[in-house]
């Protein structure tokens, strides 16, 4: 089979396409046909600082969606044949989803119903499931997402032209949450509203802290935070007494200062997150929710969900991570095969 590997630390040229021996699923794993692979910064980071020599050759990304076609021992054998999305494919092991075929554990290979596109399935993982530990980490918020569950709360996704920022405004929506996004320009801001916001600020040519205050004039509940060390002093002075500032990422400041009066007395907190390390459990409710939102047709992908998709071959991988690591705009798409029947459709939210 095809596959994309590579054996030291470096830019998108140490990738390489090998042919490699179709691999058998182990006890409590599933083998997956790869349709499609997603590519995240986390992909290329993972890639760039990779040290010396690697004992075997990765296989990047972790994202991706196929069907799976052989089950290991302790697997029910029903789930051959069942089309699916995958997470976390290379996280601490050596096969990503840049490959023909892929051996995951089961649970990190989730039903994608038959009206949701491979395209849609390749987006979700990493962007969605750290969207959703975002928005329930409150401790005065919901554990889960559905209808209903961010009714009366106000949500503040910093950089909403993101694949997490769009994950989190679809997600939002869904829950009934009241949803502020932050872009830097007005092509973006087009996206932030395509995905469901109910007000989109240019942050480049705005007062966010004056116009934020205007719908929210107690605070924010939630702030999805892309930039923490950069917006620090400007989420200090929105967020609601009892809310809570999710950083999934920052921005390369080396320190986040914070006022510490004033704080203290709003019951508030930073919480900083990874989705690899995000407890099993609440990864667990994730999926769940994740699955339920996308049987309910409430989130997509695309133009028409805010957020445009960018396919390359797999033998152009390596343009594929440099799109990503170039910040292009929306979400980079690698075409590994094509499944039997080409009647794919992509699943966009109702408008």
């Amino acid at each position: 089979m095809r596959a994309i590997v590579y054996d030291r630390g470096g830019g998108p040229d140490v990738l390489r396409l090998v042919d490699k021996p179709v691999p058998g699923p182990g006890a409590g794993e599933v083998r997956v046909l790869v349709v499609r692979s997603g590519v995240n910064p986390a992909d290329w980071k993972t890639r760039s600082r990779a040290g010396g020599s690697a004992p075997a050759a990765q296989v990047p990304n972790h994202d991706g969606s196929g069907i799976i076609d052989a089950v290991g021992r302790g697997v029910e054998p029903a789930l051959a044949g069942r089309r699916v999305w995958i997470s976390e494919a290379a996280y601490r092991r050596p096969e990503g989803t840049a490959q023909e075929y892929v051996i995951v554990p089961e649970r990190q290979a989730a039903c994608l119903p038959d009206g949701a596109s491979f395209d849609l399935g390749a987006c979700l993982g990493i962007p969605f499931l750290t969207a959703h530990r975002c928005l329930t980490v409150n401790a005065a918020g919901p554990a889960r997402l559905g209808p209903g569950a961010l009714q009366g709360q106000v949500i503040l996704v910093a950089g909403g032209a993101g694949a997490v920022g769009n994950a989190a405004i679809q997600l939002a929506r869904w829950s009934g949450g009241t949803v502020i996004a932050t872009v830097s320009c007005p092509a973006k801001a087009r996206l932030a509203e395509a995905a469901g916001a109910d007000c989109v600020l240019d942050y480049r040519g705005q007062d966010v802290a004056r116009e934020v205050r205007k719908i929210a004039p107690a605070g924010v509940d939630t702030i999805v935070e892309v930039a923490a060390g950069a917006n620090a002093a400007l989420d200090a002075g929105l967020i609601a007494p009892q809310g809570t500032v999710a950083c999934y990422a920052s921005d390369g400041s080396e320190q986040i200062v914070l006022p510490g009066q004033g704080l203290t007395a709003l019951n508030v907190r930073w919480q900083f997150l990874s989705v690899y390390t995000v407890p099993r459990a609440a990864k667990e409710r994730a999926i769940a929710d994740v699955q339920a939102a996308l049987l309910a047709g409430a989130i997509g992908a695309g133009p028409a969900n805010g957020l445009p998709l960018h396919h390359y071959p797999l033998a152009e991988t390596a343009r594929a991570h440099q799109a990503v690591e170039n910040h292009v705009v929306g979400k980079v798409l690698i075409d590994v095969t094509e499944p039997a029947c080409q009647c794919e459709t992509s699943v966009n939210r109702p408008v």
